[in-house]
């Protein structure tokens, strides 16, 4: 079915697979022929079959995302060290 409509993410792509087992293969080969010209959205589709895909949310990240160069959720002052060994090391730096 990829090859009929524009599929650019997971997010279309389970929308394709719902939309395949509601309205079957059939319905989404003429649904492709009334919109006409090359590969519809799989919006235009939904339109003209007259449903509306369900809201699939994203997959969530795996790797952290950065804002400004910093990694999210990073404080500059963690050295990796649990907070007793930071606090030690501080006192320790004092003398």
């Amino acid at each position: 079915m990829e090859h009929l409509v524009r599929v650019q993410n997971e997010r279309d792509r389970r929308t394709l697979a719902w939309l395949r087992e509601r309205v079957g293969d059939a319905s989404i080969v003429a649904a492709v022929e009334r919109c006409g010209g090359a590969k519809p959205y799989l919006s235009a589709v939904c339109r003209t079959l007259g449903v509306t895909a369900p809201r699939f949310s994203a997959p969530r990240r795996l790797t952290p995302s950065t804002v400004g160069g910093a990694v999210v959720g990073h404080h500059p002052a963690d050295t990796g060290f649990p907070e007793r060994s930071r606090n030690a090391l501080a006192v320790v730096g004092r003398r």
